[in-house]
């Protein structure tokens, strides 16, 4: 073990961030390119491009629970996470180099239609970052002590990791989204292969001298565990099955009967009392986290993908090339924003008050901008101007949920309940590319974009509420707030 990781120094979380910041840079790529090149280059509508995004979740789902149960239980190349974050990073390089070329992978191999050689490209990517990204997040739970430390971790993370994707965007509004793409190969490559050969891996999690063995988790108590998401598990299902079977609907019953069902068990699993066992861990209380943190995304993920929809009706003046360098802004002041904020702000206040304080705090203001910028829109000020807000939300929830999730669950499955945290993220990202898409599709006012959002988002404010702090967190606070223990 080099000493700099013996003793957690600055330049240790520094390194141990830059492989989840080269996931996180590919998909500040996708965010930044995708939409932009399948409607201005290949010609396809928002509710299409909303099914090719569709393939990164599903991707997500396959993708982060597998790996994360085979990552917790293999060890090769003096690692468990290690080879996942290689080959993933490997992958989503060569990924990323495949989508300017669609077109000319699409003649190539003598297929007439993009859509389909889109959602292959899509998905390939995805699915590769998907490899990569959890073994990314669970190294960090696994090379830190609980607590401080560990929060201090993923708030670097972020830090780090928002600090490329400030790059990314810059690439993208200064020069052009295809510079941004060529350069995000080399760059994702890089982080993603010599990191992890300068991190020493624990060989056992947990704490193997355990009395009880840990009970392994099979299919039936997994379903169990993400109760809070059956309603976006039933509507995702349903409908990628209406989509691939090229069945037209044009009511919304479907969507509402869905949508009474997630709130119906997400209020079921925040009422219920959230019981912390000595060792910190509770199923209730990571069932919580999965029910807040979904809502998260819905609104999240639907900005990312249909913001070009809302700046098509707001700023119709603008050229698809400056189309795309407004987008490229956007998300380059909320990522400068997410990338200040954790190191600086967020970890410390986490520590006085704790975190699930912060970020609840984080997510309500973040649900006041989405709803401020549905009616704030009609200028690039405005809109630069509540993405800064924004990014206070966005900053946390990159950050703080990981280091919330992983102290409530057992350390030696941590790649494990990683994947099933992500379903938390892909579930909802289903939702909103084949769902919400619809939605937005067909309105003509594409500012209920942002209403969506902001509903989304102060559901999930709500729901934080009842998610209780972490025994280490409250220990930490008492220490801060009263003197040494």
């Amino acid at each position: 073990m080099f000493a700099f990781q013996k003793n957690l120094t600055n330049g240790f979380y520094a390194l141990l961030s830059l492989p989840a910041t080269a996931m996180g840079f590919a998909l500040s790529v996708q965010i930044a390119a995708l939409s932009w090149l399948l409607t201005t280059q290949y010609g396809l509508d928002l509710h299409d491009v909303g099914f090719v995004w569709a393939a990164g979740p599903i991707a997500g789902i396959l993708g982060q629970v597998i790996v994360g149960v085979i990552s917790d239980n293999v060890w090769l190349w003096n690692g468990r996470r290690r080879p996942f974050i290689i080959i993933g990073g490997v992958l989503a390089a060569l990924s990323l180099l495949a989508l300017p070329n669609i077109g000319v992978i699409s003649s190539a191999l003598g297929v007439n239609g993009i859509l389909g050689v889109a959602v292959l490209i899509a998905l390939t990517l995805d699915l590769s970052i998907n490899v990569s990204f959890n073994p990314t997040r669970a190294i960090i739970a696994d090379v830190t002590p609980k607590g401080h430390e560990r929060t201090k971790g993923y708030t670097w993370m972020q830090t780090v990791s928002g600090s490329f994707g400030v790059l990314a965007y810059v690439i993208g509004t200064f020069w052009n989204n295809y510079a941004l793409i060529y350069i995000g190969v080399g760059l994702v490559f890089i982080m993603s292969i010599i990191p992890p050969l300068f991190i020493k891996e624990p060989e056992v999690l947990g704490d193997d001298s355990a009395a009880e063995p840990i009970p392994k988790l099979g299919f039936i108590n997994g379903m169990q565990m993400i109760e809070p998401l059956w309603g976006f598990l039933i509507y995702s299902l349903y409908a990628f099955a209406i989509k691939m079977a090229g069945i037209e609907i044009t009511h919304y019953w479907v969507e509402i009967a869905c949508l009474l069902i997630t709130l119906g068990f997400i209020a079921k699993t925040l009422m219920a009392a959230e019981q912390i066992k000595a060792d910190g861990t509770s199923e209730i209380g990571f069932k919580k986290v999965l029910a807040a943190h979904s809502f998260t995304w819905l609104g999240v993920q639907s900005m990312f993908i249909y913001m070009i929809g809302f700046l098509n009706q707001n700023l119709p003046e603008l050229t698809d090339t400056q189309t795309g360098q407004v987008i490229s802004a956007s998300f380059l002041v909320l990522s400068v924003v997410s990338a200040i904020l954790p190191a600086l702000l967020l970890e410390p206040l986490a520590r006085k008050i704790g975190r699930v304080k912060v970020h609840t705090y984080c997510i309500v203001s973040m649900a006041i901008a989405y709803l401020a910028l549905s009616q704030l829109g009609g200028s690039k000020l405005t809109i630069y101007v509540m993405m800064a807000f924004l990014g206070i939300g966005w900053a946390a929830t990159i950050s703080l949920p990981f280091a919330i999730m992983s102290q409530k669950v057992n350390a030696a499955k941590m790649g494990l309940y990683m994947g099933l945290f992500n379903l938390s993220v892909v579930l909802p990202q289903l939702v909103s590319s084949l769902g919400i898409g619809k939605v937005i599709q067909q309105v003509e006012d594409k500012n209920l974009l942002f209403v969506i959002c902001g509903i989304s988002l102060a559901i999930s404010a709500v729901s934080w509420l009842s998610v209780r702090e972490d025994i280490s967190t409250v220990n930490e606070v008492e220490t801060v707030g009263g003197g040494a223990h």
